[in-house]
């Protein structure tokens, strides 16, 4: 079917959209493949309807090849799944709440692993009936502080999730393998330059975890990695290798001394190195004591939390948020400080804090033997050379520090590099913890009950548009990859010659007929005009008939390379062929 852009619902647009943050979001909206419709929603328009429906056949296809099968839920859930797991209380404000007429409790469904283990356990009972992976592709809802980027970040989106259902962890790694064999084939069919990292299962619970990310210097999600040995994470899944312990009988007793206007990191330092104490200091020397608050799942009341770092890093909030997940973490108001005056600001140490049952969890490399300089708990002074498991002692360790290029790797293969990614896809090995919640058994060969143990697996398709488009483009527009763009070949008729017209509507019919998918702009706009949206659109291959085809000659371009061929009219046809199917 040939697809005209005199009747194609479309408007393109020369300006780009106000609100626009990113390369993706102004050129999917100035081709008129999305439209906004409120924060985090947007409507598909016909061309970006295509896109989304050719990456969602792709996926289709790669989940089905291992055995997947495709099942529909609601999007309107109950609430008491949820209750069950826990989730309701955990995902916390970004869960879009809603009552019916009679009172209940609903949620649109942000993620499925409560029905679909609901689902299985109502059809399933026997051992014989398992393994079995299902999966769907279906609309999901988060309430969005901040949706940003147009479609990166939204508060509705579409989302393939896929579930697996095993007899034990044996078979749980083989679904997992699956899975990701089939995530690196999807994305490699796409086109995508991505990486694969190590990360945290947050909300969705489990041990093994990994990311997919679309390398974007827009992207949201900073991971790092070694060039040395392959290694990649999140930086929230980075952990740090402790020094080990420090012998410390030589060290002075810890002394408090007056360091007028020293409120900072930095007048410390200053302060300490123009003082007559023996040694230099640098930042990393001082014990840095970050004060936020949490609050438990359910709970109304918030507790204080201490975070103590070495004073040259910096807490990487989010960081902080995956370790004590799915704890709500906030920094203090005055109000807090106020309410406990132990607390001096830019003087906080260890030892008011432990005193006043404050919990205090520190930095991997705050380790016993290490010594410090840090606040002396009253203002304008700092106490020297405390000593850790001498002079204070922790309640424990926490990874919230920022992690930083050059840091060494994990695996102690070499140092780390960073960079930014957009999150296109996630697996997890849930293991048990929804089937326990729900006791989802099958009896054994010998009649007794085993315990399910379940993977979870998600690919974000609309946001796939996004990414692509951030990856696929250039100063004039949008470059789709064959696989998923919204046609072959637009066919721009370059004048308004009748014979010019005559040979455009054949060559369309004809490429139609070998299976070619094509836009023919046979609007009566100007050669420029729709030169430039050919070019905004971006269809893969670009076929001009215009002042040549007094020769005989049509012009073909390569929209990605910018490559251009003049190519006979009645050899172009199996031309074009050759090039959309290679």
């Amino acid at each position: 079917m040939i697809t005209r852009m005199s009747s194609l619902f479309l408007r393109t647009l020369r300006e780009d959209p106000a609100d626009a943050e990113v390369p993706s979001h102004t050129l999917l909206v100035r081709a008129g493949y999305v439209r906004r419709v409120a924060p985090g929603g947007y409507s598909w328009l016909p061309l970006g309807l295509r896109v989304l429906r050719n990456i969602e056949r792709i996926v289709r296809e790669e989940m089905e090849a291992f055995g997947a099968q495709e099942i529909q839920l609601p999007a309107l859930l109950p609430r008491e799944p949820y209750e069950t797991s826990g989730r309701w209380t955990e995902y916390g404000d970004n869960l879009f709440r809603l009552k019916d007429r009679k009172g209940g409790d609903f949620l649109l469904g942000p993620t499925h692993e409560e029905l679909f283990t609901l689902t299985v356990k109502g059809e399933y009972g026997s051992y014989k009936d398992f393994p079995v992976t299902l999966y769907q592709i279906q609309t999901k809802y988060r309430d969005e502080e901040r949706p940003r980027a147009g479609i990166l970040r939204t508060r509705e989106f579409l989302m393939k999730d896929s579930y697996s259902f095993d007899l034990d962890d044996a078979g749980l790694d083989h679904s997992y393998r699956q899975h990701r064999d089939a995530y690196i084939r999807i994305f490699d069919r796409l086109g995508l330059r991505y990486v694969i990292v190590s990360a945290m299962s947050g909300a969705m619970g489990g041990s093994a975890s990994e990311e997919f990310l679309a390398e974007s210097e827009t992207g949201e999600d900073t991971y790092v990695r070694c060039l040395e040995s392959g290694f990649a994470a999140n930086v929230e899944a980075i952990t740090t290798t402790p020094p080990p312990a420090q012998p410390f009988d030589d060290v002075p007793a810890a002394s408090a001394h007056h360091t007028p206007n020293t409120p900072t990191i930095a007048t410390l330092v200053d302060y300490l190195n123009a003082s007559d104490l023996g040694r230099t200091f640098t930042a990393a020397d001082t014990l840095k004591n970050v004060m936020v608050k949490t609050r438990a799942p359910g709970a109304e009341e918030w507790e204080l939390l201490a975070v103590g770092l070495p004073g040259d890093r910096e807490v990487d909030f989010k960081r902080l948020e995956a370790s004590l997940y799915p704890t709500e973490v906030a920094l203090l108001e005055e109000s807090d400080f106020e309410a406990n005056p132990f607390m001096v600001k830019g003087y906080i140490g260890p030892g008011a804090l432990i005193a006043n049952g404050v919990r205090y969890l520190v930095d991997p490399r705050v380790v016993t033997g290490t010594v410090w300089v840090t606040g002396a708990d009253k203002a304008d002074h700092h106490v020297v050379n405390l000593v850790c498991g001498r002079d204070f002692t922790p309640d424990g360790t926490i990874e919230a520090a920022e992690v930083r290029v050059g840091d060494p790797s994990p695996d102690g293969a070499g140092a780390l590099v960073a960079a930014r990614g957009i999150e296109i896809g996630h697996i997890f090995q849930l293991g048990r913890k929804f089937a326990d919640a729900f006791g989802l058994d099958a009896l054994g060969p010998d009649g007794k009950p085993v315990r399910i143990t379940m993977g979870s697996y998600g690919v974000g398709v609309s946001r796939l548009v996004a990414a692509i488009a951030e990856q696929s483009h250039d100063g004039r527009g949008l470059i789709w990859p064959r696989a998923i763009a919204p046609a072959d070949v637009q066919l721009v008729i370059a004048g308004k010659d009748e014979a010019m017209r005559e040979a455009a509507e054949r060559l369309a019919a004809e490429l139609d007929a070998e299976g070619v998918r094509v836009i023919l702009d046979d609007r009566k706009a100007s050669p420029g005009v729709k030169f430039a949206d050919a070019e905004l659109i971006g269809v893969p291959t670009i076929l001009v008939v215009g002042r040549g085809l007094a020769q005989g000659v049509v012009e073909v371009k390569d929209r990605r390379s910018g490559e251009r061929e003049d190519v006979a009219v009645d050899a172009v046809v199996a031309r074009l062929v050759e090039i959309t199917r290679d």
